[in-house]
């Protein structure tokens, strides 16, 4: 059956049980309290994902979203899609330039940190190892903002966040250490980490992260 013959009644997310870019997608779902039906995919297992996903996902990754008709598999589009669809609470600054501040943020997250991310999870142990000093760098540098606001550059919960918490969870299992001396920091994680939809959005897998801790 092709993909246009399955149309789906119920909004459904396609989803890793511990992949980044899928967590950041489940947090928005969460913030914004949507009727969603959410379906784990397991990437080592991608002979017997949906064919729906194979079929519309040309890239073969998660997160992808199926909404009626719509059919999206980039998490950044699928966060900015959910935010404008649903738009309680919103999740962009209202005012021009607070909110091109906020686009330039996550732009930055995707193209300077997440990158870093790729490298620390794959083989070569040298890139990883760079990679990890260069991340810890990076968030020793943007700390000082937590020590201003209750969120990223904001009093409240925004996308922004939903770039920062999920990859801030991981450190962790990243082996990046940067509580030390980081007060704004370290608040900032318990309160973001506390936050009612990114505990909601938590699979078994992502908790036991910091379980291990």
């Amino acid at each position: 059956m092709s993909v246009s013959e399955n149309k789906r009644s119920e909004m459904t997310l396609f989803s890793g049980d511990s992949d980044l870019y899928s967590h950041r997608a489940r947090i928005v779902l969460a913030e914004k309290a949507v009727c969603v039906n959410i379906s784990y995919l397991k990437q080592e297992d991608k002979q017997n994902w949906p064919a729906e996903v194979m079929e519309s996902n040309p890239y073969q990754t998660v997160p992808v979203l199926i909404d009626r008709d719509l059919i999206l598999y980039n998490s950044r589009i699928i966060m900015e899609y959910l935010d404008e669809r649903f738009p309680h609470p919103p999740l962009m600054p209202v005012y021009p330039v607070e909110r091109a501040k906020s686009s330039q943020m996550m732009y930055r997250l995707e193209k300077d940190w997440y990158p870093l991310v790729d490298l620390i999870m794959g083989e070569d142990i040298t890139s990883a190892n760079d990679a990890r000093v260069k991340l810890q760098a990076f968030i020793v540098e943007i700390a000082p903002i937590f020590d201003h606001y209750d969120y990223f550059m904001s009093d409240v919960f925004t996308l922004v966040d939903c770039y920062m918490a999920p990859l801030l969870w991981r450190l962790p299992f990243f082996k990046i250490d940067v509580d030390h001396d980081l007060e704004g920091l370290k608040a900032y994680m318990i309160r973001v980490f506390g936050h009612e939809s990114f505990q909601a959005s938590l699979t078994e897998v992502e908790r036991e992260i910091r379980m291990c801790v």
